[in-house]
Formats: structure tokens, sequence, C-alpha cells
């Protein structure tokens, strides 16, 4: 097997670790599942906040990954929109990782409205945006052969292409935040959070920038 046909695997795996990264990330949403769970005594609780939680993130990665879906359908530009959105990545990192500052938007938003807020977070942090180079390179390498068909085809099968990243990506996060929330909630408890709360937010924009170099060094070179 060529390196060529185990592209598309490590870009699903991509999709997926990105997932399970942003499910750890405790700015994505789960320790508002384990209050829940504690604030009424119940697992069902916990497991029924993960449901907002998943639905606002998934909505986040589809907004940001539909237009896009549109734009590569136009396959003489598909280099230069991997370009541009390679760079977009990188800016948005550097810009996070200059300024960490929370947007005082998030403030605003109840914690009881879970699906609105994780879908804010989402889009605030940027990781949406850190999905688009790997799409792309799905969309790219998925069949290379629809480059010359029309672009209603192109179109139909890059839309199909960001659901299914979309929820791959959404299932893989809510399934390692909500384990991390159940351990906590059932096993560790509110002390293991107050003793041991993680900051990711540096960690995250170097991520940013990464995902984004990787995808312009393959765009420029290839």
């Amino acid at each position: 097997m060529s390196a060529a046909d185990w592209t598309p695997a490590w870009l699903w795996l991509a999709v997926i670790a990105s997932g399970l990264y942003h499910g750890i990330n405790p700015g994505m949403g789960w320790p508002l599942a384990v209050s829940a769970g504690l604030m009424q005594r119940s697992s069902r609780a916990l497991v029924a906040a993960l449901g907002p939680l998943a639905i606002g993130h998934l909505f986040a990665i589809l907004l940001v990954l539909l237009p896009f879906a549109l734009l590569v359908a136009l396959a003489e530009w598909q280099r230069a929109i991997r370009i541009g959105a390679s760079l977009v990545v990188i800016a948005f990192g550097i810009y996070r990782l200059v300024d960490r500052r929370h947007p005082k938007a998030l403030t605003r938003i109840p914690p009881t409205q879970l699906g609105l807020w994780s879908f804010t977070v989402a889009m605030a942090h940027g990781a949406a945006l850190m999905l688009v180079p790997i799409y792309l390179g799905l969309c790219q390498d998925s069949d290379p052969a629809q480059g010359h068909e029309a672009a209603g085809a192109l179109i139909n099968a890059n839309l199909t292409m960001a659901v299914v990243v979309s929820i791959v990506h959404a299932g893989a996060m809510i399934v390692a935040g909500g384990c991390l929330a159940w351990l906590v909630y059932r096993y560790l408890g509110l002390t293991f959070v107050s003793r041991s709360w993680f900051n990711l937010d540096a960690v995250w924009a170097a991520s940013l920038i990464l995902v984004g170099a990787v995808a312009l060094a393959f765009s420029v070179t290839e």
C-alpha cells in the first residue's frame, strides 16, 4: 500500500483525535455536565447535559465546513482554497496565542442553555476552524476523479463529507468529554476538578498553528 493510500486513513484519524482532544478540554463543557449531575443528584442529568453540548459543537462545525463544501466545487481553485484556509487557521492560532482572553459574550449565556453555550464556545475558540484543513484534505483525496465532473456532483459529495466529518468529530468529542465527566461525577468528585483544573488555551492555540502549518506545507508542495 502506497503512502497516498494511507492519506485518507490518517486524515480520518485526525478528525477523531481532534474530537477527543476537544472533548478532554474542560473549556468545551464537560464540567457543566458534572455540575448538572451533582445538582440534581442524578447520573441521568449528567448524560442529558451531554446531548446539548454535542449538538452545539456539531452545529458549530457544520457552520464553518459547509461554506467550504461549496467553495471546493471550484476544482481549478482547490489548491488556492486549501492554502488560504491554512493561512487563516495559522493566523487565528497566533491570535489565540497572543490574546487568551475569553470573549465577554460567553459570560452572557446562561449555563442552562448548554446547546447555545457549546456552539458559541466552539466558534470562539476555533474548534471548527481546526477541522477545515483536514476536511479539505479528505475532499481532495476521497475521489480525485470527481474533479472533472459537474459542479453539482462535487457539491453533493463535499456536503456529504462535511456532514460526516462533523458527526464523527462531534461524536469523538462527546465520548471523551462524557467519559471524563462520568469519572469526575462517579469517582473523583469536585475536589479533583478544583485541584487539577488545567488550562489548555496555549496548547489549543499551538495546535491550531501546527494543523495550519502542516496543511500549508502539503498544499504548497503537492
